[in-house]
């Protein structure tokens, strides 16, 4: 009896320690974690880095101008948020490892890749797709999040591990009418998900996709605003979601969106 009051006991203080060690996470749940934001200068990349960044995370936004960099690292340090920036094309190579030592330079490593960058350079039939749409679109919106990922891998290792979201599309399970190699583009990230989490699994480096609509008034009777997604980021990008990797999550107002 006595034996099994000391274990409940046991239980209830470890239960405790949790909630207490949970509610504190919660209030600023990515504090002193770096986070890369690719194009993140406006739209759903920009919401996405403001979330981040009041969290408590060291944000580095990225864009192809770097008038639209300055201008968003004008805005968000305005807010009293812990965010720099630099130009980042991430079909270069050389722009990729710029942004990756960029933040191991400012702030000692890195925590947190969310690959938001994409391209859609063509409307029309599958059968029209020319050989240099094919390869800008597969290089930006599928070569790019896996290279992305591979420069970060080192850094997050480092740091005992880390946490990616892909930024994808519901086109990835409902394809868009013209938008063929887009669609196809989108799905494919669905593999390479699947794929990075479990290679990554081992070095503690966790994997998640988010699939979006927010241009279509779903089920929910309204149109979503980038803000509608960067609050899911931030979850999956937290302790909270330490067993969640693999997952592909949709924000998309109800709309069907699986396969």
């Amino acid at each position: 009896m006595q034996m099994a009051r000391l274990l409940g006991l046991c239980a209830w203080a470890r239960k405790s320690v949790r909630m207490a060690s949970s509610r504190m996470t919660r209030r600023d749940p990515l504090t002193n974690k770096v986070a890369l934001v690719t194009a993140s200068t406006d739209g759903i990349g920009f919401a996405i880095a403001r979330r981040l960044a009041q969290d408590r995370a060291h944000v580095v936004v990225s864009s192809r101008k770097q008038q639209n960099v300055d201008q968003a690292v004008a805005t968000l340090q305005g807010e009293g948020l812990s965010v720099t920036g630099t130009v980042c094309h991430v079909g270069k190579a050389e722009d990729r490892e710029r942004l990756v030592a960029m933040a191991v330079k400012l702030h000692g490593g890195i925590d947190i890749l969310v690959s938001n960058a994409a391209v859609n350079p063509f409307f029309g039939s599958l059968m029209d797709v020319t050989e240099e749409v094919w390869d800008k679109t597969l290089d930006i919106n599928v070569k790019a999040p896996a290279l992305m990922t591979k420069a970060v891998v080192p850094e997050m290792e480092k740091r005992g591990g880390g946490s990616v979201v892909i930024v994808s599309s519901i086109a990835a399970f409902s394809p868009s009418p013209g938008f063929s190699p887009y669609n196809v583009s989108k799905t494919a990230l669905l593999g390479l998900n699947n794929t990075l989490a479990i290679e990554l699994a081992p070095r503690n480096i966790r994997v998640n996709c988010l699939h979006l609509d927010l241009s279509r008034l779903a089920s929910a009777g309204w149109l979503g605003e980038p803000e509608d997604c960067a609050g899911i980021v931030s979850f999956l990008c937290s302790e909270d979601a330490s067993y969640i990797t693999g997952e592909t999550v949709v924000v998309g107002g109800g709309t069907p969106s699986r396969l």
